[in-house]
């Protein structure tokens, strides 16, 4: 694995951990928040506090599984180089350079930037075992592929 992969592991890692961090703080103000809720008062307003931190609280568990995934997703990156464009891969075209792996979106390394998607995006899915020197086509526009690794 070359070490601008590496460091775009990194990055990318930085990300979720920054995402994570955010949600587990804003689930820890909604459990003190409920808290308060409680010990307050009685009545239908009480239940509609109690209602919208429980809907808010379900919102984030949501938020924290999907980047809980996307951590798992980052782990799962083989350390081989790679011929063709897929998962794990960093792909410089003639538009842009890509980390197909997660949506973590755009990374700057080294005063070059890359493009952090998902498999499922539609830049990775029509770069999909391509190899360099081939071309692709998104949105009506047609692009080469320089290097994989």
């Amino acid at each position: 694995m070359s070490e601008l992969k590496k460091k775009l592991i990194v990055e990318a890692g930085s990300y979720v951990e920054e995402r994570l961090k955010r949600i587990h703080t804003a689930i820890d103000d909604l459990q003190a928040a409920l808290k308060l809720e409680t010990k307050c008062s009685m009545g239908d307003k009480y239940e509609t506090g109690r209602a919208m931190l429980h809907l808010e609280f379900e919102k984030l568990s949501g938020q924290l599984e999907q980047y809980l995934k996307l951590k798992k997703t980052l782990n799962a990156i083989p350390p081989v180089l790679h011929e063709k464009a897929g998962f794990g891969t960093l792909v410089k075209t003639s538009a842009a350079n890509y980390f197909i792996a997660i949506p973590a979106g755009e990374l700057k390394l080294d005063s070059e930037r890359f493009y952090a998607v998902g498999t499922n995006s539609p830049v990775a899915l029509a770069m999909k075992d391509k190899k360099a020197g081939e071309d692709f086509t998104l949105n009506g526009q047609t692009h080469r592929i320089l290097s994989v690794e």
